[in-house]
């Protein structure tokens, strides 16, 4: 009875000092710093049993210590026809390790992924719905699926997001070695990560990875931390198997197993384009006509179903319904086209604000976009074939500047788009101003945009006048009391520039005290100075670049000459150039401004003279001029 005892204590400490490393005592002070949480120990273990068959357990430990954290808990998992969830639980704890809640399979939430652009979908989610009552607590994750499809092994991220601290977390794969299995290291700047290979098996490890701040200016997480990326030469999806040995081999199986069934289109749709081409002979012209049947005729739905995201619809079912997705859509195009003998290629790419390539080096299943390539002048002319507004050929910032896959029949060709930097993007003011005997100021100035600037406005068109006169009050937030008596607009697709004229008043612009003053640059001030940090840790990028031009013609009442004015202002830097100059003439003011910001990547320890630049600038920018009275 005593060594019964005695055994049942020890078993009970032995749970409970299990229990009390999950206690936040157990975290070492440097993980604290700058952390809204901390994972504890994190194990993925991914077993690629056949080209046709892989597993993926997950286990996840994460103090979370704040409402901030919440994010980086990740309790989620994704499943459909050919990924089953085999198992899902959780346990919470609180700060000093002791259990508060078990979570089985059916307290998680379990819904579609629907969202309200889709019209089938048979993916679903399962996630962890916790509201904490109390911070720090510990969540203990585990969750295993079996999958048919190994197209796509998921991504080693050894640091999640910024503001996270890592104890303990680790990545082991096994394969098969006839399968081709490959991998791709980014972003290794120190020696805390550790690699151990053997045989079929491939081990990653991290220990001790401190919470890395944010800093304004630096690149996309992706770009700027480690991650490990696999793949495998020879993959499984959704009943097709694929080779992915090099991009020709890859492109051409894309071309045949996911496109080339797609192609056939009504006898009527195809006599209809050829009507509309008419005796059209130029590619190009013909390419226009039907870009613009296309955006007329269909809109954009998320269809997701059956080969993951990556087979399109068939062509005749998107001619039939109005509908599709970026692959329907382009893929739609791009028949539509060849049905007039215009050539062009289906194109894979990541679309986003923030700019990622699919990476030369490694040939796997990459982007999450596609958009349409026709070739023109040893180069490509882009079709964004989702929007009903955008111009012919004009992708904007949602796929600009990185670089594609075009996929062909016989092989394939990593390309980069256009891109939009610099004086591409460019924004000029012309503008009339007159100032009365009360300050008020009257003015009637013209804007014309292209490249970025002008995809940032053309939405204006459509919005209805107390929205475009809403957007006009805070694109100018620094005139108080604007107000916008009438707005004339030109969307000039075959150009692609935007031009907008307005007339507006701003009551009380300038102040009188003993005389006059006012701040002469009216429509076009920036007051972007960057975050000053004392010991700046990541490189910065100036992500897209543009170039403004500003010419504004001021008249002041009679009876004034100038007490003060700034100076003309010359900035040259590797970051751009800056140029004010002002012409004083009785009592007329020609100012001029130009400002061209370049995009480009810098090392950190530029930074600081960045922010100079950028301080120079917006002193110029909110620079007064003075009058005092003749008599």
């Amino acid at each position: 009875m005593k060594k019964n005892l005695i055994l049942f204590l020890f078993f009970s400490l032995l749970n409970y000092s299990q229990d009390l490393k999950l206690s936040t005592l157990f975290i070492p002070k440097e993980l604290m710093e700058n952390a809204n949480s901390v994972v504890r120990n994190q194990k993925l273990e991914i077993n690629i049993l056949s080209q046709k068959l892989m597993q993926i357990r997950k286990s996840k430990i994460i103090t979370v210590l704040n409402s901030k954290g919440l994010n980086n808990i990740d309790a989620v998992e994704y499943y459909d026809g050919s990924t089953k969830l085999k198992s899902i639980e959780a346990v919470i704890y609180n700060a000093s390790g002791a259990e508060l809640r078990k979570i089985r399979r059916k307290d998680f939430k379990d819904q579609s992924v629907a969202d309200g652009f889709s019209v089938y979908n048979d993916n679903r989610m399962v996630y962890l719905d916790y509201t904490p009552t109390e911070y720090p607590f510990t969540i203990v994750y585990n969750s295993e699926i079996e999958t048919f499809n190994t197209a796509f092994i998921p991504t080693w991220y050894p640091l999640d997001d910024y503001y996270e601290s890592i104890q303990e977390s680790s990545i082991a794969i096994k394969y098969e070695v006839d399968l081709g299995f490959k991998f791709k290291e980014r972003n290794f700047i120190d020696d805390k990560i550790k690699r151990t290979e053997q045989s079929q098996l491939l081990f990653y490890s991290v220990e001790n990875y401190p919470a890395r701040k944010y800093e304004e200016l630096s690149p996309t997480f992706i770009q700027n931390n480690p991650s490990v990326l696999f793949g495998l030469n020879s993959f499984y999806l959704e009943g097709y198997q694929g080779n992915a040995r090099d991009w020709n081999e890859f492109s051409s199986w894309v071309y045949n197993s996911l496109l080339k069934d797609t192609e056939t289109l009504p006898e009527a749709t195809v006599a209809k384009m050829k009507s509309l081409v008419g005796d059209e002979k130029d590619p190009i012209k013909k390419a226009r006509i039907v870009y613009k049947f296309v955006q007329d005729k269909t809109r954009y739905v998320s269809v997701q179903m059956g080969i993951g995201g990556w087979k399109p619809m068939l062509a005749a079912d998107v001619d039939r319904l109005g509908y599709g997705d970026c692959k329907a859509l382009s893929n739609y195009t791009r028949v539509l086209l060849k049905s007039v003998g215009v050539d062009s290629y289906y194109t894979i790419i990541y679309g986003g604000n923030n700019k990622q390539n699919i990476l030369d080096d490694f040939v796997a299943m990459q982007g999450n976009h596609a958009i349409l390539s026709i070739p023109y002048k040893n180069n490509y002319i882009f079709l964004e074939c989702t929007s009903q507004t955008s111009p012919f050929g004009f992708n904007g910032d949602f796929t600009d500047d990185r670089y594609a896959l075009v996929v062909k029949p016989h092989g394939g060709e990593i390309i980069k788009t256009n891109d939009y930097n610099n004086s591409k993007s460019k924004q000029s003011i012309k503008a009339f101003c007159k100032i009365n005997e009360r300050g008020d100021l009257k003015a009637k100035l013209n804007y014309k945009s292209k490249g970025v600037q002008y995809e940032q406005k053309s939405e204006v068109e459509i919005k209805s006048k107390d929205d475009q006169e809403l957007h006009y009050k805070e694109m100018l937030s620094w005139l108080n009391a604007l107000e916008v008596n009438s707005v004339s607009i030109i969307n000039d697709k075959e150009t692609i520039e935007f031009i907008e004229d307005l007339d507006v008043l701003v009551p009380s612009y300038a102040t009188f005290s003993n005389g006059l003053m006012f701040n002469l640059n009216v429509f076009n001030r920036t007051s972007f100075i960057p975050q000053r940090y004392r010991n700046r840790l990541n490189s910065f990028e100036i992500d897209t670049g543009f170039f403004d031009e500003d010419e504004v013609e001021i008249e002041i009442p009679n009876g004034y000459i100038v007490e003060a004015k700034p100076n003309n202002v010359e900035i040259s830097d590797k970051f751009g150039t800056y140029k004010m100059e002002i012409e004083i003439n009785t009592n007329r003011i020609l100012f001029k401004r130009s400002y061209l910001l370049k995009n480009g990547s810098y090392p950190k320890e530029e930074y600081e003279k960045f922010r100079n630049f950028s301080e120079q600038i917006s002193k110029a920018d909110n620079s007064k001029i003075i009058f005092k009275r003749t008599n």
